[in-house]
């Protein structure tokens, strides 16, 4: 698996938890391995790391929460044959509020679909913030150049950009282990946390979850939550790219499958169908939590026993919940509400010599847990909502026999990958009891055929791959940040079209496309190095500027360019050493009425004001500060298009602008009229606004129309940011220049 990471020194993971736990004692000091998928997950890595040959390879290092009563030990305590800890202290208070609070009290709801949990304290987020800057103190106190830092988890998605803004040039991933939910969720969050989380996660250069279903819920909430342009599985900033992607965690595959098979856990295994005493066993095993729908479960089962009375006495639902956060109160009603229900099902149909459901709270060991799993005909997932879920992997990969039966919610992360499992709905407990009636009288065969298909996805996909793929990414995404042009645009073949071409036409917006916004329009202009390429490229094209800006703003700008220019969205056009020409010949009764509209917002909101040209009018808000500006320019255009008037009006929504004018001529038409006087072999259009959806819409299917940042668009393809418009001409005017 090191393949992808030769070059970097060492692998730090960065986790809430540490991956053990400390105890000390009159003998010293003893660790003992925490539970949990990420933990068994890079033991795993670690272990299979500390068998190869290379001698030089690193111990990787890890940085987690410890409790303060530990501050006293020793570092050299904190390392043992897999792992260098490094333990971050929190004073306790601070530690109560971000631990219980925000992230159980609050995302862990939250992000589970059970909003009405969720507890928004602001206190929270600030004790939230203090212990990821916390975790940054540790970080930047061993971090070197090379190394490579691999974050984990809800409780830290403010570090990757804290890390990115203390150390610009660091190799840092993060990994997701929850679900993660849709934008109607993700907005239940206050704005300025909601902003906050996720401009956090984008520190990373690679941001990794389960399933595609969380990469799409992550990428939707991005572009809502802050407007950035998204590429193929590319978020764009300015000045780099983050990869987002799928990669579902696993487990050691040949570890369950080869200790399975010990003889202590076919003793084990003995034992318990020994006791039990019973055709048939129905197994599960789970944390103590509302998102495992224990109690959906049990009701299941109820329906189950009460609908087959046959049944009864010759099977035993063995129940064990791990203990988890039991001191939160909801936790404690589900604790409660499980023992009750598993009392009532026992009473109703127990007898002296059947017990209907075998129930335990407490942990189990890894024998323990092997030979339930080996033991039982019937594995039954059900949680409600489950970032992943490696008991129902486990479980598989432990079934060397091929056979037992898997009952899986579809709710799981792992349902996208075990459809051979009998999937079901969590909540719906008729699927259930019929599942459960399935499963235990499903044939021999059958049961192998879909064990054989789930356990070799599983040898295919173990902790290694899922290790080895996600560190392969960074290497991908090195590559990418090295592309620098952020495009789904074919680059190699729209050159080589450029250069093959006898006629080109080049169809250019101004604002946002060939210069980047800014709050004051009068001081937008063209970048230094753009000006000899337009320059160039005019030499050898027709190149045309069309764009909403005034005549006497283009001239200025574009003095001396051998260029057609288009102003006022298509009202005026001046090709070069010729005299402009209006097309826009309309009366112009209608601005008073639109002036007299506009200036009531203008008078309102600060900051705004209204700009007349000599063929349209506009109301500038980009620097207007109201919370609900939006709303209200929605509200003005709509006021606009009442506006009584002779001649057909157009209320363009632009980017921080609302524009009126008249309906006869727009850069579609213009952009049409050009194209159709030439034949043109090469055509290319480039604009960013809603303004070039009209010259997008009215070329030819086969011109290459190229959309400017995030949003809904006619064009074919996308460019991310407008500095990428440069970079795209200066590949045009190289191609040209090497031919």
């Amino acid at each position: 698996m090191h393949n992808p990471n030769e070059t970097l020194k060492r692998l730090i993971i960065v986790a809430y938890r540490l991956p053990f736990s400390i105890k000390q004692t009159k003998d010293g000091v003893t660790l003992f391995q925490n539970s949990g998928g990420l933990v068994s997950a890079v033991l795993s890595m670690a272990e299979r790391i500390s068998q190869s040959s290379d001698e030089n390879v690193p111990k990787i290092h890890w940085i987690g929460h410890c409790d303060n009563h530990l501050k006293t030990i020793h570092q050299s305590a904190f390392e043992n044959e897999h792992f260098v800890a490094h333990p971050v202290f929190v004073d306790d208070d601070v530690h109560q509020a971000f631990y219980e609070g925000f992230c159980n009290d609050l995302i862990w709801p939250l992000f589970h679909y059970f909003p009405s949990y969720a507890s928004f304290q602001e206190n929270y987020f600030d004790a939230y913030k203090q212990v990821n800057t916390r975790f940054l103190e540790e970080l930047t106190s061993i971090i070197e150049p090379g190394d490579l830092v691999w974050i984990h988890d809800s409780q830290l998605m403010l570090l990757p950009e804290m890390l990115r803004q203390a150390v610009p040039d660091a190799t840092i991933g993060y990994f997701f282990h929850i679900p993660f939910p849709t934008y109607e969720i993700i907005k239940l969050l206050p704005r300025a946390w909601r902003q906050a989380l996720i401009s956090g996660i984008l520190g990373a250069d690679v941001v990794g979850f389960h399933t595609t279903d969380y990469v799409q819920h992550f990428m939707q909430n991005v572009s809502e939550v802050l407007a950035l342009p998204i590429i193929d599985q590319r978020v764009v900033l300015a000045n780099r790219s983050v990869s987002v992607g799928d990669f579902p965690i696993s487990i050691d595959f040949t570890k369950f499958n080869e200790r399975s098979q010990d003889e202590s856990v076919l003793e084990t295994r003995a034992q318990y169908q020994q006791l039990l005493r019973v055709n048939k066993i129905i197994i599960s095993v789970d944390r103590l939590d509302y998102a495992k729908g224990i109690t959906y479960r049990l009701q299941g089962y109820e329906r189950f026993l009460l609908q087959n009375p046959g049944w009864r006495n010759k099977v035993t639902f063995v129940m064990t919940v791990v203990p988890s956060r039991d001191k939160i109160g909801h936790y404690q009603e589900i604790k409660r509400e499980i023992e009750e229900t598993v009392g009532r099902i026992n009473g109703l149909f127990g007898t002296i010599g059947w017990r209907p459901i075998v129930y335990s709270y407490l942990s189990l060991t890894f024998t323990e847990l092997l030979s339930m799993y080996t033991a039982c005909d019937v594995a039954l997932i059900t949680p409600i909502r489950d970032g992943m879920n490696l008991v129902c992997k486990e479980f598989v990969a432990s079934r060397w026999d091929n056979r037992g039966v898997l009952i899986l919610s579809e709710l799981a992360g792992a349902a996208q990958e075990l459809p051979d499992a009998l999937i079901i709905n969590p909540t719906d407990t008729q699927e259930v009891a019929t599942a459960i009636k399935n499963a235990l009288t499903m044939l021999p065969d059958e049961q192998a055929l879909r064990m054989k298909k789930m356990r070799q996805h599983l040898q295919n996909h173990n902790v290694f791959r899922w290790s080895h793929n996600f560190l392969a990414a960074f290497a991908a995404s090195g590559e990418n940040q090295r592309s620098d042009l952020a495009t789904n645009l074919p680059v190699q073949s729209f050159t080589e079209a450029f250069q093959k071409a006898h006629q080109r036409l080049l169809l250019l917006d101004f604002d946002g496309t060939l210069a980047p916004i800014v709050n004051d329009p009068a001081k937008a202009q063209l970048s230094p190095t753009i000006q000899p390429v337009l320059n160039r490229l005019a030499e050898t094209s027709d190149l045309v500027i069309i764009s909403g800006r005034n005549r006497t703003f283009l001239e200025h700008t574009f003095q001396g360019l051998p260029v057609t220019l288009v102003a006022e969205h298509g009202a005026f056009i001046r090709k070069p050493e010729q005299n402009w020409q209006k097309l826009d010949l309309s009366d112009a009764d209608w601005v008073e009425p639109v002036l007299a509209t506009m200036n009531e917002y203008t008078d309102t909101y600060a900051n705004s004001f209204i700009e007349e040209k000599e063929t349209a009018v506009v109301w500038h808000y980009r620097m207007a500060q109201a919370d609900d500006i939006e709303g209200k320019a929605i509200e003005l255009a709509t006021r606009l298009r009442s506006t009584p008037s002779a001649a057909r009006l157009t209320v363009i929504q632009g980017n921080k602008v609302i524009e009126v004018k008249t309906a006869r001529h727009s850069k579609g038409t213009i952009a049409q009229k050009l194209y159709e006087q030439t034949a043109y072999d090469f055509i290319v259009s480039i604009g960013d606004d809603t303004t070039d959806e009209d010259m997008f819409r009215q070329l030819p299917n086969w011109a290459y129309t190229l959309k400017v940042g995030p949003g809904l668009s006619f064009a074919r393809y996308r460019l991310a940011r407008q500095r990428d418009v440069e970079m795209l001409l200066e590949l045009l005017d190289d191609s040209e220049q090497s031919v």
